[in-house]
């Protein structure tokens, strides 16, 4: 992992990038844009960047709240989610087009991305990807027409997430409308940010409770769906 600084149109902006570890790939290799949640940027998503990259990818992690800090950088962030334009958004296409002019990555370049940021990879699925992975991604407003030229996508939700009651089958419903490529699936059992280790300090027991957690199985699936995914969709 090294920190990289992303020219945007709005000014620098801190990233992270990762490699695979010694010995396990070479490249040029495919890219990856990670998008992180709300939360923010940390040390799970950072660990989870370097599995992807594992996987064969150089993987870009945009910091979306070092520009000004989290506490400035968050309901920007949220309304250009929902707006689908925006400040963030070309920050995301500067992350992509970063990539691109890298010597050690391909002109193939996907995204994954975690609740917000998940939507983020809904709403950035036409705009340049070969291959989206949203996880539990809140679905935008205007769903058929943020999905319309939508490059592939490969979705999961937790059927005890509370912030996204069937959110699937909406996703199912747009992209069929537009003959977007989806495999998506629902896991039972869990909830929200079921792929992310996080910590939530004394509200954690509680948020567990409502389907905020971690789950082993679910999670371990859906990896191996989105990395034959990739694999398929973003091989050079």
């Amino acid at each position: 992992m090294n920190e990289q600084r992303l020219d945007t149109p709005a000014g620098p902006l801190d990233a992270y990038l990762f490699h695979p570890e010694e010995g396990t790939a070479q490249g040029p290799l495919p890219g990856v844009v990670v998008v992180h949640d709300a939360i923010g940027l940390n040390d799970d998503t950072k660990q989870i960047c370097q599995r992807i990259a594992n996987e064969g990818y150089v993987v870009l992690a945009p910091d979306l709240y070092s520009r000004g800090g989290k506490a400035r950088c968050v309901t920007r962030v949220l309304k250009d989610l929902w707006a689908q334009e925006g400040r963030t958004v070309d920050d995301l296409l500067a992350a992509r087009d970063h990539l691109l002019g890298r010597d050690d990555c391909t002109s193939t370049i996907g995204i994954v991305g975690f609740c917000m940021g998940g939507g983020f990879a809904i709403v950035m699925a036409p705009k340049g990807f070969e291959a989206s992975a949203p996880f539990y991604g809140v679905v935008p407003r205007n769903l058929a027409e943020a999905v319309q030229g939508a490059c592939p996508l490969v979705a999961s939700f937790g059927k005890r997430d509370p912030l996204l009651v069937g959110g699937e089958k909406r996703l199912r419903k747009a992209c069929d409308e537009h003959g977007v490529e989806l495999d998506a699936r629902t896991y039972p059992g869990v909830g929200h940010s079921f792929v992310n280790k996080l910590d939530y300090g004394p509200a954690t027991p509680l948020l567990k409770i409502t389907g905020f957690a971690y789950g082993h199985d679910a999670a371990e699936d859906a990896w191996q769906r989105v990395f034959a995914f990739f694999r398929t969709h973003l091989a050079d």
